[in-house]
């Protein structure tokens, strides 16, 4: 039985961020831009152009089959009975620019036409226009894709949602979304990756509003959402790899890799693999608090990587190092970690990880909560990492992705939350959202559950109070 994941990319963020990710799978499932299988040189078959420009051979039918069972590429994609091979995605946008780039790109033929959906007219960064009056409009016409998709699919494990918190289309109509696929596939893992909005940087002035809303909307119908800031990523790109002026091409194929691990092992043999419902068990410890910090090591420029080690123990140190490789900008030696996230790539052995966490169990910063004595679940995968050949990252034989719930994220909420506070206390920009349906009061409710939000981080922090046992008679 198959294990197959649909991804759904919602609004610029999401569709940019799918960009990278479908780049970086085709590359490494040995699919060529127009969703043909290329196989290593020595068979006479016709060639193609890969995405670096080299020359590959494409697979015969017999060697597609082979290729599909030894490698579990049907989990992101669904072979045709031409042997094409066609991602298990929708792309959605409220307006048609950014997915007509990638209907015009070098991957326009590996999409099918009816993945691509777009509306006529922009959110205007409103979330009330992607939840309201514009969403409600085609929302029926994504979920009616979404359908199609699901019934392609043998054992659908569940879907990663891409969008961004601070924009009209990621954060109203992800949304929408999200509280119709609970209706319609409740049982299902819903893994979101989140553009969050970054605490100096703002692309929209509005961001605090949209990001509070929708946070409040999909609080109950997301399993796990994992929170990326710009700032971040942009201070990596600058640090680690040495790029002076990251563009966003350079911080969404830094996403891509963390993605790209998170599902390797769904797609790859490793001799301890995670499967998708196992993050939320082992890293959700109460429904709400779902939020968990993603880091990834190394992170290193081609020039910078000849001079490492590279070394497990080295990788799992530079995880828990604060200001390294964090997605989103907090101190995490601030907070206590609840669990943590372990998912190892390439030349890993059982014992160098147990080695490299005997030395992080002693590190005095890395505090646990006291109700989570063992803290730590990894997965170890044997296919090594793959870089874009355009990537400014370099190509490494190992790496690790960590992702850990930890309090200190509770951070990037309380900087929000004090944004929020101070546009609502003038109501500015408020009538825009009345505008088109939303009524005053959600304003004050998503605020409070925010508030909430807070609290319950603070209180899954404190110290648990030994209770005395009672004396047997």
């Amino acid at each position: 039985m198959g294990r197959e994941v649909i991804s759904l990319h919602i609004g610029q963020a999401g569709v940019q961020i799918g960009n990278a990710c479908w780049e970086l799978y085709c590359l490494e499932h040995n699919i060529t831009p127009e969703g043909e299988l290329a196989v290593p040189d020595g068979h006479n078959s016709a060639t193609t152009l890969l995405h670096d420009s080299t020359v590959l051979p494409l697979a015969t039918s017999s060697q597609t089959k082979l290729h599909a069972c030894s490698d579990s590429v049907e989990t992101f994609f669904n072979e045709t009975g031409t042997g094409k091979f066609v991602p298990r995605t929708l792309l959605f946008d409220l307006e048609p620019t950014v997915i007509d780039q990638t209907r015009t790109g070098p991957y326009r033929r590996l999409f099918h036409p009816d993945q691509l959906v777009t509306g006529k007219e922009d959110a205007a960064n409103n979330f009330a226009r992607g939840y309201y009056s514009l969403g409600r409009q085609t929302v029926d016409v994504a979920l009616d894709r979404i359908r199609k998709l699901a019934d392609l699919c043998d054992g659908l494990q569940g879907f990663l949602v891409f969008n961004s918190f601070g924009g009209g289309t990621g954060s109203g109509f992800s949304a929408l979304l999200a509280e119709r696929l609970s209706h319609e596939y409740g049982k299902k893992t819903k893994l979101q990756f989140c553009v969050y909005p970054s605490p100096r940087v703002s692309t929209a002035v509005v961001e605090p509003y949209n990001a509070v809303l929708t946070t409040h909307s999909t609080l109950e119908h997301s399993s796990c959402s994992f929170l990326v800031d710009n700032e971040a990523l942009y201070s990596i790109c600058k640090r680690n790899l040495d790029i002076e002026r990251p563009s966003y091409s350079d911080m969404n194929r830094l996403i891509a890799q963390m993605v790209s691990s998170v599902t390797a092992s769904l797609r790859f043999d490793g001799m301890l693999n995670v499967d998708l419902c196992e993050f939320q068990t082992n890293l959700v410890p109460y429904p709400r608090i779902h939020f968990p910090l993603l880091s990834y090591a190394p992170l290193l420029s081609p020039e910078k990587a000849y001079h490492e080690s590279l070394s497990v123990a080295q990788m799992t140190r530079d995880c828990f190092q604060p200001g390294g490789c964090q997605m989103v900008q907090c101190e995490p030696w601030r907070g206590k970690y609840m669990a943590c996230c372990a998912l190892y790539r390439g030349d890993i052995t059982p014992r160098d990880v147990t080695d490299a966490f005997n030395v992080v169990k002693r590190d005095k910063h890395v505090q646990f909560v006291d109700w989570c004595p063992t803290g730590f679940k990894v997965g170890i995968n044997s296919q090594p990492p793959v870089v874009v050949p355009s990537s400014p990252i370099a190509k490494v034989p190992r790496s690790l992705c960590m992702i850990s719930n930890t309090t200190a994220i509770a951070e990037a909420w309380s900087r929000l939350d004090h944004k929020f506070d101070m546009l609502y206390a003038k109501r500015a920009f408020v009538h825009w959202y009345v505008g088109e349906g939303m009524e005053e009061g959600e304003f004050g409710e998503a605020r409070e559950d925010l508030a909430a939000l807070e609290k319950d981080y603070e209180e899954v922090a404190q110290e648990t109070t030994p209770v005395e046992e009672e004396d047997e008679y």
